[in-house]
């Protein structure tokens, strides 16, 4: 009976995985889900009206350490590359609304700022930690993603913003 009442709690357990795990994996080579948002501007933010751009789509949350460090870095080369096409749309996380305008009036940033309070985006993408960012070529295609964030990986993330902007 012992036996009987494990094998029920461990079909359970994968069953309730399968229904919680994405169906596949987001990564490199993959078609980059729709965003679907509004900006904090209002603005509607869609990948369909970013194609021919590189686009960085990361995902952050104001209670994330790494996150504030990724952020000003993000800032820097959004303002270096932007004038050759690479738009970066950021990802909150955060439940209120409140929080992310807090975050935002500290820390200041020119790039495009969504809120996926219900996670829809999140959803879509599946960010492995927090931070996350998804580098997206001009036809639309995931080429990178970074997961976490730390100061010695701004360099790589550079040179792969570099090579998609030459290639287009």
């Amino acid at each position: 009976m012992k036996w009987r009442s494990v094998m029920f709690s461990l079909v359970g357990v994968l069953v309730l995985a399968a229904y919680t795990l994405p169906a596949h994996a987001i990564g490199a080579g993959t078609v980059a889900p729709e965003i679907g948002l509004k900006d904090l501007s209002g603005r509607g933010v869609s990948i369909a009206s970013l194609k021919g751009k590189v686009v960085l789509v990361d995902f952050w949350a104001s209670w994330c350490a790494p996150c504030r460090e990724e952020l000003p870095v993000l800032e820097s080369l959004y303002k270096k590359y932007r004038a050759r096409g690479f738009e970066i749309v950021g990802v909150n996380l955060d439940n209120s609304t409140d929080n992310v305008q807090r975050f935002l009036s500290a820390t200041r940033l020119s790039f495009r700022v969504v809120h996926d309070r219900g996670r829809t985006v999140a959803d879509r993408y599946a960010p492995a930690k927090m931070p996350s960012s998804f580098l997206i070529d001009h036809k639309g295609v995931i080429r990178h993603v970074h997961a976490g964030f730390r100061a010695a990986d701004r360099g790589t993330l550079e040179q792969q913003i570099s090579a998609l902007l030459s290639a287009r």
